[in-house]
Formats: structure tokens, sequence, C-alpha cells
């Protein structure tokens, strides 16, 4: 049985900012552009959530909620340094390390004697030296597997941790709601409420062949998670998917032609990026994105093989246009990249014909 760990530090760039500055401790603190700006939270720390201001909440809106709310520019450079020296924890315990962003990772340590070999120690040794040694907060969750870990890890929030034991698997998911399963976003919850799955319970009850129909290809999946069944690894590399940039500006642009002046800047940020990244091999496919007026937002795509020019985001994003003349808050670009194993060859393909 492996013995999986979920590691999720708790409101983590607020309290790095905190720990920089203590008299910001105890405060309501966004992340987050100034309220006259079009910024968004990165996170707000647990003083701020009392009054609903939470991440990606435009900063406006977490000020009207919050008068007291102290903003604070993202400094993401520390937040990295800080993440760096949580990670070096990791290891003196397992080098099996998946991170998911800079505030939380899967562990394994299935094969670790320390602690007499009790992940349920290990997650709590490591909570520790966290605190004394960093001053940051650290929840955790232990598990068979990674779905169970991530969802005990929000159990026992903020600095705490939860076990799920084998034997305790079937008992605890039963009352589980749907919404916790992995991949489940508000539409398909939405969409099992609509035929009476409210739990993991409910979900457990109905026939693969009625869930095929529901759900497609992910009808299997989701009965697994059902059953607290998950055989995902815990993987030391993540191979990057895509590139992108993206920028939100102060004032909507209200006309193609002012869309279309923004993105050489767009573009020279991508290929700078581009070119540190020496992945330009990889290219498959480009992306604009946008975000409209009212939040809404999409996304266009071709399939496009070697270095791209600014002028084929400007032909991608005039296709967009044409099927939405609205004014846009976002525009980003980028491009989407084939993975190690996929054939590193390909034909040229025609970006007009393809958007």
């Amino acid at each position: 049985m492996r013995k999986i760990i979920h590691i999720d530090m708790d409101c983590f760039y607020a309290a790095v900012e905190a720990k920089h500055r203590p008299e910001l401790k105890g405060k309501p603190l966004g992340i987050g552009g100034p309220p006259n700006s079009r910024s968004v939270l990165c996170t707000a720390s647990y003083e701020a959530r009392k009054f609903k201001v939470r991440s990606a909440m435009p900063s406006s809106q977490a000020v009207r909620l919050c008068p007291e709310l102290i903003l604070i520019p993202p400094n993401f450079e520390l937040y990295k340094k800080e993440s760096r020296a949580i990670h070096e924890i990791f290891r003196r315990f397992t080098d099996v390390i998946e991170p998911l962003s800079l505030d939380e990772a899967f562990l394994d340590v299935t094969d670790s004697d320390q602690m007499s070999g009790s992940a349920t120690l290990i997650a709590r040794e490591i909570r520790r030296l966290i605190q004394e040694e960093l001053e940051l907060p650290a929840s955790a969750g232990i598990a068979p597997n990674k779905f169970l870990a991530k969802v005990a890890s929000d159990w026992k929030k903020p600095n705490g941790q939860f076990t799920i034991r084998p034997e305790q698997i079937e008992g605890f998911m039963k009352e589980l709601a749907v919404e916790r399963i992995y991949g489940v976003g508000k539409v398909t919850a939405a969409k099992m409420h609509e035929n009476g799955i409210y739990t993991c319970a409910d979900l457990q009850k109905k026939a693969l062949p009625d869930l095929r129909h529901l759900f497609g290809s992910r009808a299997a999946e989701l009965l697994d998670l059902a059953h607290g069944i998950d055989t995902r690894p815990v993987r030391t590399h993540r191979e990057r998917k895509s590139l992108t940039v993206e920028e939100t500006y102060s004032k909507d642009l209200q006309t193609l032609p002012e869309c279309l002046s923004h993105l050489p800047e767009l573009f020279q940020d991508w290929e700078r990026r581009m070119l540190k990244s020496n992945l330009g091999e990889k290219i498959r496919g480009l992306v604009v994105k946008i975000k409209y007026h009212d939040f809404k937002g999409s996304t266009h795509e071709c399939v496009f093989y070697g270095w791209p020019g600014v002028g084929h985001f400007e032909a991608l994003l005039k296709t967009a246009w044409e099927r939405r003349q609205d004014p846009v808050r976002l525009l980003g670009l980028g491009v989407r990249l084939a993975s190690s194993d996929a054939d590193p060859e390909g034909p040229q393909m025609d970006l007009f014909s393809q958007a």
C-alpha cells in the first residue's frame, strides 16, 4: 500500500509577506494590485477570508467586502525562495516529490524508513520543521493515493493534518460530496445534482453505462474516484504542455486594431521566455486567449509546427475577433508543446485554415 502525503501551505503568499513584515501579522491581507486597476487577488489571508475575500477575486470587490484589507503587490522571487527552502525540507524524507505549484506538492514516502515508516508522523515532522525553520504554517493530508491525500489536506485547515487509512476509505467516501472529486467543477456538479447525485455514495450506486451516457469517457474514472481509487503515481518530473503570456489592461480594448496594437509587446515577452526555456522544437500549436469585459473568456487555437512570428498570432486574433466583437480586458498568446514521446516531426500546417 502506498503512503502519499499532500502538503499545502496555508495562504502561502500572505504568510510569506507577514513573515517578512511582522507588523502585518493578524491583519487582513490580499496579494494583488490596487483596487482602481483590473488586478485580481493571488491569495488572501484567513483574516481577510472571514469577510468572504478569496483568491481570483477582483481587488476592487475585495476592498468593498473588507474595507480594512491591506493590498500587497506579489513578490514572486521571494515566494520562490521560500518554496525552495520548503522543498529542501521535503528532500530530508523522500526524493519522490511532485510539485504542483510554489505552495503545494505530493510526496511519496512509501519506501521511507524515517519516523518508523509512519507517513502520519513524517507529515507531522515536516510541518514542524517548516514552522520552526521557516516560520510558515502548512497543512497536510495523508492517504494511500493522491486523490485522497489532496482531499485530506483540506480537512483540518489551517495548520493541521488529517489521515485517511486504507480501512477507512469505504466509510469516508460514502459521505464525501461529489464537488470534492478531482476534476468535478460547477458544470459537472450541477449535472450530477440534476440526476440525484450529491455524494460519492450516490455516484457508487450508478451503473457504468448510465454514467457513460451522462459523462462520456470520464465515467469510469469518476466511478473509481467515488470509491476512493486513484492509481496515478507521484511524478518527479512534470512536463510542460504549453508556454503562454497574458496581460490584463486597465481599460477595455474596444476595437480590433487596438487589440492588435498590443500583440507585439506580448509576443516579445513570450519570445524571451521561449528562448530561455529552449522548447522551440516542441511547438505543435498556437493559442490566443481573450477575456471580455464581462469576465467571460475563450481560447482560440490552431495546429502549428515551427517558430511563429507575431503575424501568425495576429491572424489568429483576427479570427477570434470575428466570433465575438466585444470589449476585451485581457489578451494572451502562446504555444502548445509536444510531449517527449510524441513524434518530433510533422507537416507544417496552414495556420489560416486551422484557426
